[in-house]
């Protein structure tokens, strides 16, 4: 797959619905509380620990997280681009690392569904990226691509 390929949008508009299921419920403080207590619950029932408890700065960046999410789906599902998957792509790099981090300094282990999830949407989204630029270094180089026959 390229990201050039109808193949590839379906790709970006399928990680856009991810995120319009998964952050809807981010938006507002009211919403949030739902969740933050169904994981929390989630957390202690399966041993992985609770979130901590709410708190106003932790609520307002979980709404302005959840707000910002919400848009770049819609934007994703409304126009397609294959640049949107480049973008979205190092976005869950870069979400995946600063989940990691957290945790590393022992955040609720509920947090790793998400990270394997943002790490897998991240790989398949970049990976087109990827092959595209090396096969067009190898055709710089004069070098086969891979697959192209000499």
């Amino acid at each position: 797959m390229t990201p050039s390929r109808p193949a590839y949008l379906r790709l970006v508009r399928a990680s856009a619905w991810y995120d319009l299921v998964v952050t809807a419920a981010f938006v507002t403080p009211w919403t949030y509380a739902l969740v933050h207590t169904a994981l929390s619950w989630t957390g202690e029932t399966l041993g992985l620990g609770a979130l901590p408890a709410r708190e106003p700065m932790q609520v307002l960046y979980a709404d302005l997280m959840g707000s910002v999410v919400i848009v770049w789906s819609v934007l994703r599902l409304r126009a397609p681009l294959p640049v949107h998957g480049l973008y979205d792509g190092v976005a869950r790099a870069l979400f995946s690392l600063w989940m990691a981090y957290a945790l590393a300094a022992g955040a609720s282990g509920v947090l790793w569904p998400f990270l394997v999830v943002e790490a897998a949407w991240g790989v398949v989204q970049l990976a087109p990226w990827w092959r595209e630029r090396r096969a067009a270094g190898r055709r710089r180089s004069g070098r086969p691509a891979a697959g192209e026959r000499v």
